[in-house]
């Protein structure tokens, strides 16, 4: 299943999808608000989330999705973000022209460990239909999608989806500049639902796409597939989670699927979709900070 939280005004309610129905699981009388109720819930029995779904979904309202569209917020509220990098293959060859950070970027796509850093915590990431910034001190922005993995309790629940938003041009500048790049206000994206491993199946053979639109013209679009991704989720939850105090509830950016060229930046008000097969489409509009 697919879940889903909307705020109408105050009232948060979680929504469960399939590919026939969709329901208002917090008008139960469980009255569950959040996914992470679901999957602790889980924890506590041998039946997995989507299990604990279905067994509320008989006295749950049918609602439909489309009404509740522009009300979407982030389908949960972790307490870290990470992100992994340099696990396509397009992500390292994009740095091969920069000079002292290309031998840097081969060896993280190379070696055995991979490079896994702290991105976000909820108060700098926004959900579907949100802004995402763009710093003032940065003359090349970019948006990165990427399909994100949903944890708790370091356990693998969920996949959604992740804009990790860049700062090119600090990054690019010096390789000790990567935190400023990466980690500001707004500086990502998730949603616009959490797809159980019942719904996606396999992660890593998910079609990808990413447009990004400006005054009405697509001025950047381009599909790829999570195939590409050369590690596999549990390696990198594996490194993420090595000691490592992690929280109950995060989740993890598995890495940059489709790169932008120099020439396209982001401006204020464009407007980017990144639609993963399986999971949905995440949509947001660019704020200059």
């Amino acid at each position: 299943m697919r879940y889903y939280r909307s705020d109408d005004g105050g009232s948060i309610s979680l929504i469960a999808a399939d590919d026939s129905a969709a329901y208002d699981l917090s008008g139960t009388e469980a009255e569950p608000t959040s996914f992470l109720e679901l999957a602790s819930a889980a924890s506590l029995t041998d039946g997995t989330i989507d299990d604990v779904a279905r067994g509320l979904i008989d006295e749950a309202p049918a609602v439909e999705l489309e009404s509740v569209e522009d009300d979407l917020v982030r389908p949960i509220d972790p307490e870290e973000v990470w992100a992994a990098g340099v696990t396509y293959s397009i992500s390292q060859e994009a740095r091969q022209e920069e000079g002292g950070l290309a031998e840097s970027y081969l060896e993280a796509y190379e070696g055995d460990r991979p490079e896994v850093y702290f991105k976000a915590t909820p108060s700098r990431t926004v959900g579907p239909n949100d802004r995402v910034g763009i710093r003032g001190d940065s003359d090349w922005d970019a948006p990165e999608p990427e399909m994100t993995i949903v944890l708790y309790d370091e356990e693998i629940v969920g996949f959604t989806i992740g804009n990790d938003m860049c700062s090119r041009s600090i990054e690019r500048e010096n390789l000790l500049y990567l935190p400023q790049s990466k980690i500001y206000a707004k500086n990502c994206a998730i949603g616009p639902c959490i797809a159980t491993s019942e719904t996606v199946g396999d992660p890593l053979d998910l079609e990808m796409h990413m447009s990004i639109e400006r005054d009405g013209e697509t001025v950047f679009e381009e599909g790829t597939s999570t195939a590409e991704l050369v590690r596999t989720c549990e390696e990198l939850v594996d490194y993420y989670t090595r000691y490592n105090e992690v929280p109950e509830a995060s989740v993890l950016l598995t890495g940059t699927s489709i790169m932008v060229p120099d020439d396209v930046s982001l401006e204020e008000d464009d407007v980017i979709h990144i639609e993963i097969e399986d999971i949905g489409v995440l949509t947001n509009t660019v704020e200059q900070l």
